[in-house]
């Protein structure tokens, strides 16, 4: 039977009774936290807040999690927001995100067919994993019932998800220590996609790219002409740069760290690093590079004319430049809150204008309705 642990309702195809959530994004080094609430066709930034893990890159497992739960509870307490209900999201090697082509089958028939495809996909034990699905391309529910609408050629599409109960307990626990309630686990590239495709148009097409640079992965989500996301975590991100940059330069990583957000004081300024910069993200450009193109050829689609960049490491004064000079599409920072009003104070204007594309996914989340 198909487990449930994901809200897959990225283009909102069902209209529900909306309860004020926050969404919750919970990095490796950082947690951020949005609170949105619908004003008219878009959405008010009602509350919004970013903290530090303390030691957030360190071993020591079981003292990152108390660190993580004392700054969910901190940004909790700075930003105010008073609901429980959390919506949260998962990446990386235990997720799995896949869209499929089946002919027009019932709904018994479906679920089993969603799991016979997730276990030939997905690089990990679906038996030991949650599984959801969406239907793409006119889905309609009869008698509470999701069902499928054939195209014209008597076929159905959609995206499944799955991801590990490992990861998804673990991210949950985290949560519930800080004494709030998981309502929804999504997945970071979906909830990218959710949050662009709520503020940016794009021409009829036209294929773009949304590339989330964090300190432990980075997401790719892409989507073409055919509607249909193409979802990839690549397991170099932010964390891989800075130590490179930091073993050329005979540095700390905390100390490249300071260079690179422009805080340290330093013999090294970021100008001399600017060419270890390039070199350690070669691996990530390369890898950015092989999946735009796997995705040109094998959806024979449009290829990739613009990627939105946005993510902690996005910050980093030089790197969507160079990535704009090396990726075969033109590159920009992306800042959700750009186009979102704000009704929560200048505190917290200020924190979106300076992290603003750190808290991306943050800000799908919290687009979420339940």
């Amino acid at each position: 039977m198909i487990e449930r642990f994901t809200d897959l309702d990225w283009k909102r195809f069902f209209k529900r009774e909306q309860y004020e959530v926050l969404g919750l994004d919970i990095g490796s080094s950082a947690v951020k936290m949005v609170q949105l609430r619908k004003s008219g066709a878009g959405f008010t930034v009602a509350a919004a807040g970013v903290v530090d893990i303390a030691n957030g890159t360190g071993s020591d497992e079981n003292q990152k999690e108390i660190n993580t739960v004392r700054a969910i509870s901190k940004c909790l307490q700075s930003t105010g927001i008073q609901t429980q209900l959390a919506v949260c999201s998962v990446c990386g090697p235990e997720v799995a995100v896949r869209y499929f082509k089946f002919p027009s089958l019932s709904p018994e028939e479906m679920e089993g067919a969603i799991l016979l495809e997730a276990a030939q996909v997905c690089p990990f034990n679906v038996d030991d994993s949650a599984v959801d699905y969406q239907l793409m391309g006119g889905p309609k529910r009869e008698k509470g019932r999701l069902r499928s609408r054939p195209d014209g050629d008597g076929t159905v599409c959609g995206v499944l998800v799955a991801a590990t109960n490992r990861l998804i307990q673990r991210k949950s626990q985290l949560v519930e220590q800080a004494s709030l309630n998981t309502v929804l686990m999504d997945v970071d590239g979906l909830a990218l996609l959710n949050c662009f495709s709520e503020y940016e148009e794009t021409e009829a097409g036209q294929t773009m790219a949304i590339l989330n640079v964090g300190s432990s992965f980075t997401n790719l989500a892409i989507m073409g002409d055919n509607s249909l996301p193409f979802i990839r975590d690549i397991a170099y991100a932010g964390n891989e740069i800075v130590e490179k940059i930091a073993a050329e330069n005979k540095l700390r990583p905390e100390t490249v760290n300071g260079i690179l957000s422009g805080c340290e004081n330093s013999s090294k300024t970021q100008l001399e690093i600017s060419g270890s910069l390039e070199k350690a993200c070669r691996k990530l450009i390369v890898d950015v590079t092989e999946t735009l193109r796997y995705y040109a050829a094998q959806e024979k689609s449009t290829v990739v004319k613009k990627i939105f960049v946005c993510g902690g490491f996005a910050l980093v004064k030089g790197f969507v430049e160079l990535l704009d000079n090396q990726l075969p599409a033109t590159v920009v920072l992306w800042n959700p809150f750009d186009k979102m009003d704000c009704d929560a104070g200048q505190q917290c204007r200020d924190i979106l204008q300076k992290n603003g594309p750190a808290m991306a996914v943050a800000a799908g989340l919290a687009m979420r309705s339940i």
